[in-house]
C-alpha cells in the first residue's frame, strides 16, 4: 500500500494594514464625475461579504489624497509600472512568508524539512521565494525546492497534490508548503466598473503548512480537477506594463454552478454530498460561494468557514483556501470527511478529498 500523506499543520499571516474600507473609498473617488456609476459601485461593493482586507503597504491618510499609499508610490495619474511592483514584491513578500513559516515551524526540527513547495502568482524574482525562505527560516540549503507559479487561486490544491506525491514516494519526507500572495500591489487606476469591483476582493496573505506521513491532522485522500468548457476567457491573469491584470467575468459564478452540478459525482468519487462533513471552499467572492452552495444543495452554514475567511481577509489568491483549512484544523473532530476546492483560470476547479485524524487539542 502507498504511504498515506497528512496535512499536519497550517499557519497563516497577513500584513498589518487593513485597507478594505480605504480601497473602496479610493475607488469611489475614481468615479467622482459619474455619480450614478459610483452609486452602483458602492452598492455592489457593500454586498461583497468582505469587511477587512490587508495590504503590504500602508494606505494614504485620506482616500482623496494625491496617492493611494502613504509612501506616494501609487500616485494619481502615475501608478507604478510592473518593474516597480516586482521590486515591492521582492522586498516585502519574503517578510510575510517568514512570519507564516516561523509560526508553522514552532517546535519543529527545521533540519527535518526535506522539501519546500512555494505557490505564488503575484510576483516574480530570482533568486526566488524558495531560497529566501530557506535563508530566512534556517532550513537546509540541500532542501528540494519547487515553485508552482502563476496558477492563480487553485495553486494551493496543486501544491498539496505534489506534496502528497512526494510523501507517497519518500515516506520520510517532511514537506513545507508556502502560499504567498501580494495581490494588492496590482492595484489599478481605472474607471472600469468590473475591474474596480474585482479589486474590491483582493488582499495579501501567506499560508505555510507541513505535509508528512505522520498520522495527525488531515489525511490527503485524493485529488480531482475539472475544467469548464468554453470558459477560458472568464478568468485570466496577464502580465501588463502596468502590473498584472486580472479579468474576473461576472459569468464566473454561473460557470462554477454548471460545472459543479455536472461533475459532483466525479469530484466526490461517487460519495453522496451528504457524506461530506467539511467543505473547505476557496472564497473567491460571495457570489462564488453562493454558486457552490446552490450547485451542491449544501445545508445552511456548510460554507461558514469560507464565508468567515472572506469576511475577515478577502480573497488572497492561492493562500485563501489554506486559511479555510487552518480554521477547520482548529475545531476539527476525528473521522470527519471533507472536500476542499479552489477555482482559477481555465476555468478550472481543483478539488481534494480528505478526512480528519484527531481532535483539536
Amino acid at each position: 500500500m502507498p504511504t498515506q500523506a497528512y496535512l499536519n499543520s497550517v499557519a497563516t499571516a497577513v500584513p498589518a494594514n487593513d485597507v478594505h474600507r480605504f480601497f473602496i473609498d479610493f475607488a469611489g473617488t475614481l468615479l467622482a464625475d459619474e455619480p450614478r456609476r459610483r452609486a452602483v459601485f458602492n452598492r455592489m461593493a457593500d454586498k461583497g461579504g468582505i469587511e477587512h482586507r490587508y495590504a503590504c503597504f500602508a494606505p494614504a491618510s485620506d482616500a482623496t489624497a494625491a496617492s493611494a499609499d502613504a509612501d506616494g508610490v501609487f500616485a494619481r495619474g502615475a501608478f507604478p509600472g510592473t518593474a516597480k511592483r516586482m521590486d515591492i514584491y521582492a522586498r516585502l513578500a519574503p517578510i510575510l512568508a517568514e512570519q507564516a513559516v516561523n509560526k508553522v515551524l514552532v517546535g519543529q526540527d527545521r533540519a527535518a524539512i526535506s522539501h519546500i513547495i512555494v505557490t505564488t502568482c503575484t510576483g516574480f524574482s530570482a533568486p526566488g521565494m524558495d531560497l529566501e525562505i530557506v535563508a530566512r527560516c534556517g532550513l537546509s540549503t540541500s532542501v528540494e525546492r519547487t515553485i508552482i507559479g502563476f496558477m492563480g487561486c487553485y495553486a494551493a490544491i496543486n501544491a498539496l497534490k505534489q506534496a502528497r506525491h512526494i510523501v507517497r514516494s519518500e515516506p520520510n519526507a517532511r514537506v513545507l508548503v508556502v502560499n504567498i500572495e501580494l495581490c494588492t500591489i496590482h492595484l489599478k487606476e481605472t474607471t472600469d466598473l468590473e475591474k474596480l469591483l474585482s479589486f474590491c476582493l483582493w488582499g495579501d496573505g501567506c499560508a505555510a503548512s507541513i505535509i508528512s506521513a505522520e498520522a495527525t491532522g488531515m489525511a490527503l485522500d485524493s485529488f480531482h480537477a475539472v475544467v469548464a468548457p468554453d470558459s477560458r476567457e472568464l478568468m485570466t491573469w496577464s502580465v501588463r506594463d502596468d502590473g498584472f491584470d486580472m479579468v474576473l467575468s461576472g459569468q464566473v459564478p454561473a460557470a462554477i454552478h454548471e460545472i459543479l452540478g455536472a461533475k459532483a459525482a466525479e469530484i466526490l468519487d461517487g460519495a453522496p454530498i451528504a457524506a461530506i462533513d467539511l467543505w473547505a471552499v476557496h472564497p473567491g467572492g460571495k457570489s462564488v460561494l453562493d454558486a457552490v452552495e446552490r450547485a451542491l444543495s449544501l445545508p445552511f452554514n456548510a460554507l461558514a468557514a469560507s464565508r468567515e475567511v472572506l469576511r475577515a481577509k478577502g480573497n488572497m489568491s492561492s493562500a485563501t483556501v489554506m486559511f479555510v483549512l487552518e480554521a477547520m484544523m482548529a475545531v476539527r473532530k476525528a473521522d470527519h470527511r471533507g472536500c476542499a476546492m479552489a477555482f482559477g483560470p481555465g476555468l478550472t476547479a481543483e478539488t481534494m478529498l480528505f478526512h480528519t485524524m484527531d481532535a483539536a487539542h
